[in-house]
């Protein structure tokens, strides 16, 4: 059984997962001495567990061989959290999205795991998958470039 006193112990984190479940229930935000974290779901699929919005600008310096900056409407969806990622919800599955796939701001791009918990994170952006950053299976830290979208398309 979870400490009474820790909201974001896991066992306690699976029993709000199955109480949403239970009572049709898309999110709840929690939040323990200054520490914040958000459960959603998403059609009844799979847990969310976020505490940043996925996409950001895309990065203005440069490395060197790199173009200076992406065009404006170039964004990169970053990482939230440190996990795995995931192209895919099962090893058997296609890709969430592949280069040259439409998406919505409401489109799962992949999956992050974090502490055993995976992680559907979704684009919140309109357009078009130019370019996926992060190879399947792959560690992840906060901030880090996944995917580059084009709104323009």
């Amino acid at each position: 059984m979870a400490k009474s006193g820790n909201v974001f112990d896991i066992d306690r984190l699976h029993q709000y997962v199955e109480f949403m479940k239970e009572n049709d229930i898309t999110e709840i935000d929690l939040e323990q001495n200054g520490e914040k974290i958000r459960l959603s779901r998403s059609g009844g699929v799979m847990p969310v567990v976020a505490s940043a919005p996925a996409p950001v600008a895309a990065p203005t310096a440069a490395a060197d061989n790199e173009e200076v900056a992406d065009p404006d409407h170039i964004v990169t969806i970053s990482s939230p959290m440190v996990g795995t990622f995931y192209c895919r919800p099962n090893p058997e599955s296609e890709p969430y999205v592949q280069v040259g796939d439409m998406v919505t701001a409401e489109s799962t791009v992949c999956i992050v795991e974090a502490m055993k918990v995976f992680n559907e994170l979704a684009a919140e952006i309109r357009g078009k998958i130019v370019a996926v950053l992060v190879d399947d299976q792959t560690p992840v830290d906060v901030g880090k470039p996944l995917f580059k979208v084009d709104t323009s398309a």
